[in-house]
C-alpha cells in the first residue's frame, strides 16, 4: 500500500512565501524574526534530560492560525480531524501533533516554538528554532534546530 502525503501549509526558515495547499485560506508563512515578533509571547518553563529550562517563544497554534492552516472555531469532521503536523529539524529528526491535539476544543496540548532559553537566543545546537512541548512526560517530540513546520492529510 502506498502512503500518499500531502502537504497542506509550510512555515520554513529561508523558504520564499507561497501558497503550498489547496485550501485557498492557507497560506506559507516564513519562520523568521518578523512573523515570530508579530504573534503573542510565551515564557515556557519545562524540564528536559534532568536540566529546567525558561524559553520565550510562540504557541504553535498561533502560527498555525496565521496560516490558515488552523481554524479558530472548533476543529470538525474527518476532513480537518485527519490532519497533523510535521515538524522537521536540519539534520531530519521530524515529530508529529495532530490537529486535535492542539485544539483547544479536544486536546488542549501546549506546544512551543521558542527562540530563547534561559535568557539568551538559542545556539546552533537547539536553534535557531526549538520545538518544546512543556507538559510532555519526555523531551521526544521537542524538536531542535527548526526548519519546517507543515499540516499533513493523512493518508
Amino acid at each position: 500500500m502506498k502512503l500518499r502525503v500531502t502537504p497542506m501549509i509550510l512555515l520554513a526558515l529561508g523558504m520564499p512565501t507561497a501558497v503550498l495547499a489547496k485550501n485557498p485560506a492557507a497560506s506559507a508563512v516564513p519562520l523568521d524574526t518578523a512573523t515570530l515578533a508579530a504573534l503573542p509571547r510565551h515564557t515556557v518553563e519545562a524540564n528536559a534530560h534532568g536540566q529546567s529550562l525558561r524559553c520565550e517563544g510562540v504557541e504553535l497554534l498561533a502560527l498555525l492560525r496565521k496560516a490558515g492552516a488552523m481554524p479558530s472555531d472548533p476543529l470538525r469532521g474527518s476532513a480537518q480531524l485527519v490532519r497533523y503536523v510535521r515538524v522537521e529539524a536540519r539534520d531530519g529528526y521530524r515529530a508529529v501533533f495532530s490537529l486535535a491535539e492542539l485544539d483547544p476544543s479536544l486536546g488542549n496540548a501546549k506546544v512551543f516554538v521558542v527562540d530563547r532559553c534561559d535568557g539568551k537566543p538559542l545556539d546552533d545546537k537547539s536553534g535557531p528554532l526549538r520545538l518544546v512541548a512543556p507538559n510532555e512526560s519526555r523531551p521526544a517530540r521537542w524538536v531542535r534546530q527548526v526548519n519546517s513546520i507543515r499540516v499533513v492529510d493523512a493518508p
